[in-house]
């Protein structure tokens, strides 16, 4: 697909997001990590991943797990792009006891692969998952796992990526949101994992970095070939696309208001009105 085309769908992705943070109330909402991995999203869900929502449970689909599962907002709306979800459900997410809530439950009808929550979990799934569908000679559908750079404090993350080269599983590709930000603080503060790229190639990984917000060197990433496993560190800013939320920990989970809305909206149209 095209630039224009592309980052036409994060926007939509956007609008979405800022909708149901709205729509959460004084619960909040995890906008902060949502809006970093906006373009990552719409890559993968317009351009990259095979899916057919006539037929969820094809085997031969691309899988996307949302590691990270407390940006399940993001996915949410990429779900609506594709198909999968209502402009009702979208609507009702995170009120009461609406099918939508802060993370995501598995419902392969509904393009849910994973049911998150705890931190460090979805790239073991997707290296046991890839196992099991080699051993049913399904060697061709991937495996997409974003991953919070905070996450990647979570030694569980470590194990699978040394399982994933051992048995060199080049069908699951880790993209991790490299935006500095976790709840706690800034990531290198409340744990230094040095350079992410490095790290990722001392386990064996053919490694490439891009800018998580340009969506040409996204889908350009997606498309190489490697001999190796790979895994792609998207350098992103948390918050991006909202101004008082970009690069501000706050952010990570907090309340927005009608004003704060109807601000970004404002925001926006200027924006798209140069």
């Amino acid at each position: 697909m095209q630039r224009e085309e592309l980052e036409k769908i994060a926007q939509t992705i956007r609008e979405d997001i800022l909708t149901m943070a709205l729509h959460s109330g004084t619960k909040g909402a995890h906008i902060g990590g949502g809006m970093s991995c906006a373009d990552i999203l719409a890559v993968l869900y317009g351009s990259i991943m095979k899916y057919d929502v006539s037929d969820p449970e094809w085997d031969g689909r691309d899988r996307f797990i949302m590691s990270k599962a407390h940006s399940a907002i993001a996915l949410y709306a990429a779900l609506r792009y594709a198909g999968f979800l209502s402009e009702k459900e979208i609507n009702d997410a995170l009120q009461g006891r609406a099918y939508l809530y802060k993370h995501p439950r598995m419902d392969i009808s509904h393009g849910f692969e994973f049911s998150g929550g705890s931190l460090g979990q979805g790239l073991a799934l997707a290296a046991g998952s890839a196992v099991a569908l080699e051993r049913r000679n399904n060697k061709d559908a991937k495996f997409y796992v974003l991953i919070g750079d905070g996450e990647c404090d979570e030694g569980s993350i470590w194990e699978a990526a040394s399982f994933i080269c051992h048995y060199h599983l080049k069908n699951v590709v880790p993209i991790i949101d490299l935006n500095h930000l976790q709840n706690d603080g800034n990531t290198e503060d409340v744990m230094d994992l040095g350079n992410m790229a490095d790290r990722w190639r001392s386990m064996g990984y053919d490694v490439i970095e891009v800018n998580g917000h340009d969506v040409m060197e996204l889908q350009a990433a997606f498309l190489q070939e490697t001999e190796k496993p790979k895994a792609i560190i998207a350098h992103t800013i948390k918050g991006k696309g909202v101004s008082f939320a970009e690069n501000n920990v706050d952010w990570h989970i907090s309340y927005l208001t009608k004003e704060m809305y109807e601000q970004v909206i404002g925001e926006w149209n200027c924006a798209g009105d140069k």
